[in-house]
This record gives C-alpha cells, sequence and structure tokens, in this order.
C-alpha cells in the first residue's frame, strides 16, 4: 500500500467511515473504495461477502484480487442509567461495542453503580455536540423521559444511525410517534425505531431485557445496510 493510499485510508478511518482496500495480487497494486462507492463498484458483490467477513479474495478475468474491508469499532450510546442498562453494558461490550451511557440525572448518573463503564452527566444533545453519533452507532433510549429521549432519538435518526431503539409499551410509543411526528419526523424514518426495544421474547427482568436488546443490536450491526440520515419531513 502505498503512502498517499494509506493516508486517505486512515482518514477515512478517523471520520468512522467504511472503506475498502482492493489489492491486485500479480502486481501489489491497491485502490481505495470509499462506502458511497461500494454499491456501484465493479466489484461490488465480492465487496459485500468481504464486508460480512472483513476480508476475503476473489478472483476476477485475469487476475486475483484481495479486499480488505475497514469498519469502525460499532459504539452503543445507551440513554438512561437504568437497571436495563446495567446489565446491557457489559454484555453489549463482550460483543464488540464501545459502550457510553448518558444521562442528566445527577442521581443515575452515578458511576459506583455501573463499574468501569462510562456514565456521562449531560444532557443527550451536548454530548453529541462533543462526541457526535454516526452511521456505525447505536442508540437506545431507556430513561422512559420524553424530555431526555425524544432529542436524543431525533438526533439518531438524523445522524443515520444503524440502529435505534427506545423502552415503553406500545401505547408509550405510539405517543412518542406523535410527538416525533410533530417536531418534523417522516413516517419513513420514524420506521426506524424499534420501539417496544429488542426482540419480542418475552422479557421481564432489566436483565432479559437486556438481552432481546443485544440480541437487536446484533441483529441490525449484521444486516450490514446503510441507514440514511433523516430528513425533517417527508
Amino acid at each position: 500500500m502505498d503512502h498517499a493510499l494509506l493516508l486517505r485510508l486512515n482518514a477515512e478511518r478517523r471520520a468512522r467511515r467504511t472503506a475498502a482496500v482492493v489489492t491486485t495480487l500479480s502486481n501489489a497494486q491497491s485502490r481505495l473504495v470509499l462506502e458511497r462507492d461500494f454499491g456501484t463498484d465493479p466489484l461490488a458483490g465480492a465487496i459485500a461477502e468481504a464486508r460480512m467477513q472483513r476480508a476475503t479474495c476473489a478472483t476476477l478475468p485475469g487476475e486475483d484480487v484481495f479486499i480488505n474491508v475497514y469498519e469502525p469499532d460499532p459504539r452503543l450510546v445507551i440513554v438512561g442509567a437504568v437497571h436495563i442498562a446495567q446489565a446491557l453494558a457489559p454484555m453489549a461490550e463482550l460483543t464488540g461495542f464501545d459502550v457510553e451511557i448518558v444521562d442528566p440525572r445527577g442521581a443515575f448518573a452515578d458511576t459506583a453503580r455501573f463499574g468501569t463503564h462510562s456514565v456521562v452527566d449531560a444532557w443527550p444533545l451536548d454530548r453529541f455536540a462533543e462526541r457526535p453519533l454516526d452511521a456505525a452507532t447505536a442508540l437506545v433510549a431507556l430513561s422512559h423521559t420524553p424530555d431526555i429521549d425524544d432529542p436524543a432519538l431525533t438526533a439518531a435518526l438524523r445522524a443515520g444511525a444503524f440502529y435505534v431503539g427506545a423502552l415503553g409499551s406500545r401505547k408509550s410509543h405510539a405517543a412518542r410517534l406523535e410527538r416525533l411526528s410533530r417536531a418534523g419526523l417522516c413516517d419513513e424514518v420514524l420506521a426506524r425505531i424499534e420501539g417496544p426495544v429488542g426482540l419480542p421474547i418475552q422479557a421481564l427482568t432489566p436483565a432479559e431485557i437486556a438481552v432481546s436488546i443485544l440480541a437487536s443490536l446484533v441483529r441490525a450491526r449484521r444486516a450490514g445496510r446503510a441507514k440514511p440520515a433523516a430528513t425533517p419531513t417527508a
């Protein structure tokens, strides 16, 4: 890999954007493919396969290539330092997520309840201004407080987060969708919120609910489909 290509690749990685390096094995020549070009590249199918496996070899007429896909580390932002978050944070970390918990309520944001996991005592939008959300981020809103959850959900949708979920019953979720609709989000975008959050496994305890949420996170992460950023209106 030449120096100029390495600089471009590192710039994409610092920006938390996915990129692929395609290397022709016969001459060791490499080229960089940006995520926005994955679908139109002549090797689109092979790049999609490499994205699932992180790397793969492909045979073209007259040459073999090696494709290495560089994905940003997945990040999970949990809004609400509640009991479910206490169970979800270590589970998600074990599956490879960089976990951060955000809660502006000082009593809930006590780090002693979460061990080594980061708990940020801040309003979600203030935290996102410091550390923006992106397409490699999942957001789970657990505070069950509209003033905290709704702005966080809106920010995640507009950032194109790969997973957006919110705790609550079907009735409370319907009320949430009505509020967000009045705030200018269209039905197509709102449909991306998983609510009630998690796979329907009849979970009851905080730990069981955390398992159901983690299952949804893994499913969304492995789906490999980039989510477009939300626009205010349909």
